[in-house]
């Protein structure tokens, strides 16, 4: 049952999609107030952060870049290569972890405040839109109007810029795969020369334009799997926008210098405005739905028809089900901390990996099927295997030193240049005193140099004859 003694039929499909399958298109009428003004400061601080993004370096490398094609990844300046996916995969539970945590406690805040997609669309595809073409109403009259001279004017200057913007996020998000280098290269260059880039650029703007154009709302109520996740994380005491039907129950028109208490009528006045202003295009006041991104828009709208009626604001606000039904202040559940704290553990740890990383990394074995060689009366020698990569990016000039254990190395071929982000392989010779052999196995640790800086250690066992 719903809230207001109502069968939840609302539940058994989407308010995007009528009884025959087909797209009932979203007219969301223009709302200011308190909470859009808050979200526009965050959502502009953020999209300032995403376009100066690419430009931003730290030692000379982006603050992030994830070069998927050269599978190199750079996350504030540091280098990563696919040798480090062990701490991509801890980072990528890290971050579903911290989702978990937002939506028991927080619902869907990350949708309204923070998501792409919402941003792209709500603060500039959304915002032109009303420019050009005007408030829902003449939306309306502009979508049923034939196709004469005027609809074809604003068509095509609302599409036009839509292009242009779907144009540059395509370069932007471009440039936090291949760096902004690469793609200053790409565009001061002949096209010829990079099709695959130009190909690639025109399917990125064909997506996005098609997405803030037409697909619009879809891409949250259909597409975007978070939606239906929250149904198995929210509880009654996570904070999400909420009707109070205990306060707004029974509905009824406002009438002038009524008592509403005194003839049974509670504060909702039925005037539709949190329904009009909804991107997507559902009645909060039939509870809470997958459809609901916590945009706060009916928020605005009901307080700015409450203001107008002499009734308290906060009809429809941020608070719990529980706080709701019980009138009790909200606290953080068990569960929420429970998560909070499992957050902070991967977090930490993530942490640890990422500070402890080594910029070389190496393996260091005896050549398979090889055993000790007797070079004269005293001495003995193993020949090992080095496999070497670099993880920075810059190229390293590698010299070899024993750290620990009495022997020395040398490199067969000499000291030799490790490329950003490349992989080589060498042999070393390890000789060692027969006073100094320990036995089958003497252990002893290599250290890697680049101009005299030690940039890591690994240690091996050096085979020697049982005396």
């Amino acid at each position: 049952m719903a809230q207001n003694g109502r069968f939840d039929e609302f539940r058994d499909s989407i308010s995007t999609v009528d009884e025959k399958g087909r797209r009932v298109w979203v007219y969301p009428k223009k709302q200011l107030g308190k909470y859009f003004n808050r979200r526009s400061i965050v959502a502009y601080t953020l999209l300032a952060i995403l376009f100066a993004g690419p430009f931003l370096k730290i030692n000379g490398n982006p603050i992030l870049m994830l070069n998927v094609l050269e599978r190199k990844f750079v996350i504030l300046g540091q280098v990563f290569w696919p040798s480090d996916f062990f701490i991509f995969a801890l980072g990528t539970i890290a971050f579903i972890v911290l989702i978990i945590v937002f939506t028991v406690v927080f619902g869907r805040l990350f949708c309204g405040w923070v998501c792409p997609q919402t941003i792209f669309m709500e603060m500039i595809f959304r915002r032109i839109e009303y420019l050009i073409d005007g408030d829902w109403t003449q939306q309306k009259k502009l979508d049923k109007m034939p196709w004469n001279g005027y609809k074809i004017y604003k068509r095509s200057l609302k599409w036009g810029i839509f292009w242009i913007i779907s144009f540059i996020i395509a370069n932007i998000f471009l440039a936090y795969i291949i760096g902004i280098d690469e793609l200053s290269k790409i565009i001061t260059d002949s096209p010829a020369n990079h099709i695959g880039s130009l190909v690639a650029i025109v399917i990125f703007t064909t997506v996005f334009f098609a997405v803030f154009t037409w697909f619009r709302e879809q891409v949250c109520t259909t597409v975007c799997p978070y939606g239906r996740l929250q149904g198995v994380l929210l509880d009654k005491n996570s904070i999400v926008v909420a009707y109070d039907h205990n306060r707004g129950e029974d509905r009824a028109k406002f009438k002038k210098n009524e008592a509403r208490a005194d003839a049974g009528k509670g504060d909702c006045i039925d005037c539709g405005q949190c329904v009009n202003v909804c991107p997507t295009g559902i009645d909060i006041r039939n509870g809470t739905q997958l459809e609901c991104i916590n945009c706060t828009l009916c928020i605005d709208a009901c307080d700015y028809m409450m203001d107008n009626v002499g009734l308290p604001k906060g009809l429809i606000r941020y608070t719990s089900e529980n706080e709701i039904q019980t009138k009790q202040p909200w606290r953080l559940t068990a569960r929420a901390k429970a998560y909070v704290v499992l957050m902070i553990a991967i977090v930490g740890v993530l942490a640890a990996l990422i500070f402890t990383r080594s910029e070389i990394d190496a393996t260091i074995l005896r050549v398979r099927g090889t055993t000790y060689q007797k070079i004269d009366e005293d001495t003995y020698s193993n020949i090992f295997k080095g496999s070497f990569m670099n993880k920075t990016n810059e190229d390293k000039l590698i010299t070899l030193q024993i750290t620990s254990g009495n022997a020395t190395v040398d490199i067969v071929g000499g000291d030799f240049i490790l490329p950003k982000g490349e992989v080589i392989k060498k042999e070393l010779l390890v000789k060692m005193d027969q006073e100094k052999l320990k036995g089958t196995k003497t252990p002893f640790t290599v250290g890697i140099y680049s101009q005299g800086e030690l940039l890591h250690e690994e240690e091996a066992n050096f085979a020697g004859p049982g005396f």
